[in-house]
């Protein structure tokens, strides 16, 4: 009986365990499409996905992924209303039209106005009476008299005649009508009221931009993660604008969780991407909720220790593949979280399955990542810690014990925590977007190998050959000393 469970134990496998086969192609990597199905309702146009980490994502990171065509998901160890705050930070970066619009009345002196302007650093505010924009004030129009006559109001300078757009004006509309008038600022009214302004800036630098994850309204699409039981926050991060809710724990295949998922469901409009799980059955108990996307991985990160520690997972590989056979059927994408050091490892995940990936480690250590840049024997680094680690536990507002269905009785700082993760540095990386180019650079330099136009194509075409540990040393650079170390693989160790 027990020796029976040794015996018909299956294999499991992860990325160093294979290799894709190249295949007759006509595909170029330049011409390859990385447009990805991220949950139900949603694609963005990378499939690169950052991770619900208190070292990876606060909304710098959900907007540098978002600029690319990813998607970033806002940690939950903070306050529900800070959460909130960094939402709307995402949501208000990609907004062509800026809505809480500052504006001042014709009768201020235009001392108040240099005052408003200098505080907000902006360069020019909407005159506004009774809620109609009556004219607009600029520094150009107050610098030269503030300091011989600073008790003019705000009216005896301003320019009176407003071009104005409405709320169905395109950028590209807006761009010629302020080209045309040779104006800066925009404002957008509604029934003759101001209800926000554009500016020829924003307007210019969305065209860096081509490639951005939006919403409907033209928005950068942002996710934000909440605990499993925890119908507050999800109720919350749903009103403030999230546009999918990653409903986050260690180990998602719980009868508890697949009924909490369906009354998240019965109260929000986010789609929902549940996780984590490592198998098709805790996918097909899952469906019963009506999931929108499955996160997949359960110890595969290189801070997670729960493999260890509790002597539980599925290598990786194994891991997305078994839940990708299940969702397919359903129409749900499929997410691997961790695991992934090389662009290569992401477009294994692809080929097993995958629809997109989480990133962790490969973003930790970015400009955009939260913490600050440390010295240490004169290289710069950045903290990166496992949602399991004991800082995460017992820092924030403690949600890694929650993530880990850890019970804390008494104050955090002296709980008795039994910790699936540690915590250490990275190095300094500088901006995402450059660790962006390499990755997708890579990920369209495997689809050119394998003849695959996309990512649904790759999942097709997609052929693995085993490989031993020597076929694996042979894969990576040897004989030889880099000198010059390349942007998308690091030899240097650590300290």
């Amino acid at each position: 009986m027990f020796s029976e469970k040794l015996i018909n134990a299956p294999e499991g496998f992860t990325f160093d365990d294979f290799l894709m086969l190249p295949s007759v192609s006509s595909v170029e990597p330049k011409d390859v499409e990385t447009t990805t199905q991220i949950s139900r309702n949603y694609r963005i146009n990378i499939p690169i996905v950052s991770s619900a980490m208190d070292t990876v994502t606060e909304g710098e990171m959900a907007i540098a992924l978002a600029q690319e065509g990813g998607l970033g998901v806002i940690h939950r160890n903070m306050t529900i209303n800070e959460q909130i705050n960094e939402i709307k930070k995402v949501k208000r970066s990609g907004d062509l039209t800026i809505r809480d619009v500052i504006t001042i009345s014709p009768e201020a002196s235009i001392v108040e106005a240099q005052e408003i302007m200098d505080e907000e650093e902006i360069s020019g505010l909407p005159v506004v009476r009774d809620g109609t924009v009556v004219g607009i004030i600029s520094r150009r129009d107050v610098k030269p008299i503030i300091n011989s006559d600073p008790k003019r109001m705000v009216q005896d300078i301003m320019t009176e005649e407003v071009v104005t757009v409405s709320e169905s004006t395109t950028p590209a509309e807006a761009l010629d009508i302020a080209y045309e008038n040779k104006v800066e600022r925009l404002p957008v009214v509604k029934d003759g009221i101001i209800v926000g302004i554009l500016t020829m800036r924003d307007i210019l630098e969305r065209k860096n931009f081509p490639n951005a994850s939006r919403d409907k309204k033209g928005r950068f699409l942002v996710a934000a993660a909440t605990g499993p039981f925890d119908l507050d926050r999800a109720m919350a991060l749903d009103e403030a604008g999230a546009d999918i809710i990653a409903v986050d724990c260690a180990h998602a295949h719980k009868p508890s969780i697949v009924d909490s998922v369906k009354t998240m469901n019965e109260n929000i409009d986010a789609d929902l991407l549940v996780g984590n799980i490592a198998t098709g059955e805790a996918a097909e108990d899952l469906m019963a909720a009506e999931v929108d996307g499955f996160k997949v991985g359960i110890g595969p990160g290189s801070i997670c220790t729960t493999r260890i520690i509790s002597g539980v997972g599925v290598p990786q590989l194994t891991a997305i593949s078994s839940v990708a056979d299940v969702a397919k059927d359903y129409g749900v994408p499929v997410i691997g979280d961790g695991g992934l050091r090389y662009s290569g490892d992401i477009a294994k995940a692809i080929g097993a399955g995958a629809d997109a990936v989480m990133l962790g480690s490969l973003l930790a250590g970015t400009r955009e990542a939260p913490g600050d840049v440390v010295i240490m024997n004169g290289r710069k680094f950045k903290q990166y810690r496992g949602m399991g680690s004991l800082g995460a536990m017992t820092g924030g507002v403690g949600a890694g014990t929650d993530r880990y269905f850890q019970e804390v009785k008494g104050p955090m700082k002296h709980a008795k925590l039994v910790p699936e993760g540690v915590e250490g540095v990275v190095p300094y990386k500088g901006p995402a977007n450059e660790i962006l180019f390499q990755l997708i650079g890579g990920i369209k330099a495997s689809f050119g190998y394998c003849g695959a136009n996309n990512i649904k194509d790759m999942q097709k075409k997609a052929k693995f050959v085993r490989i031993s540990p020597s076929g694996m040393t042979e894969s990576h650079p040897h004989d030889l000393t880099i000198t010059n170390e390349s942007p998308n693989y690091p030899t240097t160790r650590l300290l």
